[in-house]
């Protein structure tokens, strides 16, 4: 399965064409902030680049995820989610490969990377899974970075302290480059296993063949012989380099300026892609950043909270709380402190939350509305608010310590009381007529 089955899929109901010549910088930014909540964009007119095309807004929506997995509710896009990262399967070896018809020494120059804001120190590349192995090759691993294009042999790769960065270190110690491939342009579903919670160990490309229905294809790769997806629009092999560059600042999720820090060079050592290939650009902040970012997230708090209560409606990492900072989650509870234990779970599952509001399941968790009225009608300071100082929080909130990290939390408890008689707190409804039955 690749970018153009899935383009195929869509294509011509749901597809957006944009033929009028654009520019890398600032010009096909602005139109996907624009479209940003759908349709997916194809723009086949590149200004210098004639070769090339680019796409974006694959996943918009977490409706968009649901009808590419075709299941009828969010509760079974976590469940498929979660069932791929416990029953990863090893693709199946392609004979042949794509993404090899075209190979060319470096230059980065030739790539259709966009620069998307005013103050973005260069061109990024935005939907870059980076794959790596531990020296015996026993672990893998693959997820998504930003990359910054330096110069026509090097990229600025932004690492967090997670499974990539335990395996650079491994490297880094001793003094020595990391061998990557970098693959841009992949089915959608392979960059939300990418970007999935994934135990370390669990290689992220086998976790999309699962979700892929066994239908993932994978190669070597010509130089490092690292497994890489065989129907990529484009793969990079380089090396990640005990030296380091200024990175950033840049737009993170937040929609905020992410600070300038220190971060690994990656040197490029060969570039392949396929025939006329599509590159695929997601926009910092926009919508289909948060479903790729916010999604699996919210199927790993889903899962933690229903271990505590019988029924979870629906977890929503919030648009206005970037989707990522802010969640709402709806539940049946069977105490009065099940809300409050269950904020305390969704804090465990994704540290990075900043705020929880519980509500109960007659509240629709993805329509704030209805979130806000159930503050309004069931939540009592005194009683239901929850407070966390000193926590750790996301370097991505602008309010945190960047030094420590740490932040103060709070959790509204916005559940019914069972102490209040449920007639006092329920929506009231007005019968239908029997002429409309």
């Amino acid at each position: 399965m690749s970018l153009r089955d899935f383009l195929d899929s869509l294509i011509p109901t749901s597809v957006k064409v944009i033929e009028e010549e654009l520019d890398v910088k600032f010009e096909i930014a602005y139109v996907i902030k624009k479209f940003e909540r759908g349709p997916t964009l194809l723009f086949t007119r590149i200004k210098g680049y004639p070769d090339a095309k680019i796409v974006s807004n694959l996943f918009f929506s977490r409706d968009s995820v649901r009808k590419c997995l075709n299941v009828s509710s969010y509760t079974e896009v976590y469940e498929k989610i979660l069932y791929a990262i416990r029953n990863p399967s090893p693709p199946q070896e392609a004979s042949d490969a794509p993404v090899l018809q075209v190979s060319r020494s470096p230059n980065l120059h030739d790539l259709p990377v966009l620069t998307y804001y005013a103050r973005d120190p260069g061109p990024y590349v935005t939907s870059a899974i980076v794959i790596a192995q531990n020296r015996e090759g026993s672990i893998k691993n693959a997820s998504v970075h930003r990359l910054l294009l330096k110069d026509k042999q090097h990229f600025v790769i932004r690492i967090v302290p997670r499974h990539l960065y335990t395996i650079l270190k491994e490297f880094h110690e001793k003094n020595e480059p990391l061998p990557v491939a970098i693959v841009i342009g992949v089915h959608p579903l392979l960059l939300l296993s990418a970007a999935s919670p994934a135990p370390f160990g669990v290689f992220e490309l086998h976790v999309a063949n699962t979700l892929l229905n066994g239908r993932l294809r994978t190669i070597s790769s010509p130089i490092f012989g690292i497994e890489v997806p065989a129907d990529a629009e484009y793969l990079i092999e380089g090396e990640i380099l005990p030296e380091e560059a200024d990175e950033g600042p840049f737009v993170d999720i937040t929609g905020t300026y992410d600070v300038m820090r220190k971060q690994p060079l990656v040197r490029v050592k060969r570039i392949y892609h396929r025939k006329h290939p599509i590159f695929h650009a997601i926009l910092p902040a926009g919508a289909e950043h948060r479903i790729f970012m916010g999604l699996p997230m919210e199927a790993k708090i889903w899962d933690y909270v229903r271990q505590l209560v019988p029924h979870v409606r629906g977890v929503n990492l919030t648009d206005g709380g970037c989707g990522w900072l802010h969640a709402v989650i709806s539940i049946r509870k069977n105490t009065d402190g099940d809300g409050k234990n269950v904020a305390l779970a969704a804090f465990a599952a994704h540290p990075s939350l900043k705020h929880v509001v519980v509500v109960d399941d007659d509240i629709n968790p993805y329509d704030m509305r209805e979130v806000e009225w159930a503050i309004a009608t069931r939540f009592n300071a005194e009683r239901d608010l929850i407070i966390i100082r000193g926590a750790r929080g996301s370097s991505l909130d602008p309010t945190a310590d960047q030094r420590t990290l740490t932040i103060t939390k709070m959790a509204i408890d916005a559940t019914r009381s069972f102490d209040i008689p449920k007639h006092k707190v329920e929506k009231a409804h007005i019968p239908v007529p029997r002429k409309e039955r």
